[in-house]
């Protein structure tokens, strides 16, 4: 019965994120693409001001981290000094009997189909990585990788930012960009996707002080989930078991949440050691080592890194935000209870009535609105209904326009999560909603 509430409750995240503009199916006319999505209007307002939050948080509040922004396509030798040519693989069987392909580490089962129960072949290495070629001849030397990481962008880039910018270890590179993965059952919606996008940081430090840095990290980047209202029990830490380690990692941990389908990973931090910067240095023949001028040591720096998919949170603040309640009449309220920050929308704005220069003063007041909030104006349908549709976007505030706003110059300000609603002055609108985002708790 457990189970089937929480498919019940992807199924109605799938649906209302259609519904509402948040996520369509990608070539949805000619059938779709697997695992491709586009983000509708308010979707992608959802998702640039997750990465927003993230951008903010992780490079403009601090002073030792600097941003950068890679291209996708990279010289191949980055990917094999990285070890994705030989490393990059997942162990893929297929279906003697409905020839289906399974990614066999995820199987209950290794041995059967999960599907129809049918012999499952040996397992053979596929390589994640999407293969193309640059110039006009598609020979072995015009080869080229659609980078299934932003890391490796960052690590040969050490030196020049860190001279450009004249950082000295402790210090980070952060970028957020496009990766590319030829997954074998990707899945859950945005979760899982061939394409995809990701927020992750190299913290590069004195080897010595790894294991504090790591510690950090791992406290700071749960930390910031809970900041932006998600719920604490939605969260939690996880370390690796040694047998999960990447073959570069020293340790590694997983911020998870709760997903319908029960907790899986949000965002890793790992400890990569310095094994990109020696295995760059060593393909590369160049020196990435830092010199210390005042102990007069020189060192590979290690490196901690949180790495995040901003599809992957985007979905998360989606479903931890979903909520039902039941009004007194018995009718349902379906509301999104984002942080205000988060929201695609901060202010709706309503004229009670379309005629009597209503509608005038809410498109002045919506206007004026727009200079320091994503706004949206309304003046279709009753009042409740305007409400209701804001309320499946996550709208924080709504503001309508009545005939007492001509005479007295107030408005009603109604608030998403309560539902509370208060008159306040045209004049004093903007620092009232300032104020209630500042002070805005989840309840």
């Amino acid at each position: 019965m457990a189970e089937k509430k929480k498919e019940d409750l992807m199924e109605k995240i799938v649906s209302l994120a259609k519904r509402r503009g948040f996520i369509f199916q990608s070539s949805e006319i000619y059938g779709g693409l697997n695992s491709c999505w586009d983000y509708g209007p308010v979707g992608i307002e959802l998702k640039r001001n997750v990465k927003d939050a993230w951008w903010d948080f992780m490079v403009h509040r601090r002073d030792d981290v600097e941003g950068l922004d890679c291209s996708i396509l990279m010289a191949p030798q980055v990917w094999e000094a990285s070890g994705h040519l030989k490393n990059f693989t997942d162990p893929l069987v297929d279906c003697k009997e409905c020839k289906k392909r399974w990614r066999q580490d995820k199987l209950e089962d290794p041995t059967k189909c999960p599907d129809c129960g049918g012999e499952l072949t040996e397992a053979r290495n596929f390589n994640l990585m999407f293969k193309t070629f640059m110039g006009p001849v598609e020979d072995s030397g015009a080869v080229i990788y659609m980078r299934p990481e932003t890391a490796q962008g960052m690590f040969v880039n050490f030196k020049n930012v860190q001279i450009s910018s004249r950082q000295k270890p402790p210090f980070g590179i952060a970028q957020m960009g496009k990766s590319f993965r030829n997954e074998i059952t990707p899945g859950n919606f945005t979760f899982r996707t061939r394409e995809f996008e990701q927020m992750e940081m190299e913290f590069f430090i004195p080897p010595e002080e790894d294991e504090k840095w790591y510690e950090y990290w791992k406290e700071t980047r749960k930390n910031w989930y809970l900041m932006y209202g998600m719920r604490e029990d939605h969260l939690r830490l996880r370390e690796h078991e040694k047998s999960e380690l990447a073959h570069y990692a020293k340790a590694c941990a997983d911020v998870e949440f709760l997903y319908p389908w029960g907790w899986d990973e949000l965002e890793g931090i790992a400890n990569r050691t310095n094994f990109d910067l020696n295995t760059h240095q060593e393909h590369s023949g160049k020196d990435l080592t830092y010199y210390n001028e005042q102990t007069k040591e020189r060192y590979l720096p290690y490196v901690i890194e949180p790495a995040a998919g901003a599809d992957r949170t985007t979905l998360a603040f989606l479903i931890d935000a979903y909520d039902e309640e039941v009004k007194e009449n018995g009718e349902t309220r379906v509301v999104l209870h984002f942080h205000p920050k988060l929201a695609p929308v901060k202010v709706a704005v309503f004229p009670l009535m379309k005629k009597d220069g209503l509608d005038e003063l809410a498109h002045k007041i919506e206007n004026d609105l727009r200079e320091s909030f994503t706004t949206f104006y309304d003046q279709s349908g009753a009042i409740g209904r305007r409400y209701a549709r804001q309320d499946e976007i996550g709208t924080p505030f709504c503001v309508t326009v009545d005939y007492d706003s001509k005479t007295e110059g107030t408005v009603t300000l109604r608030l998403r999560d309560s539902m509370e609603q208060k008159r306040v002055k045209i004049e004093d609108l903007e620092k009232v909603i300032r104020e209630e985002i500042k002070n805005w708790k989840r309840v």
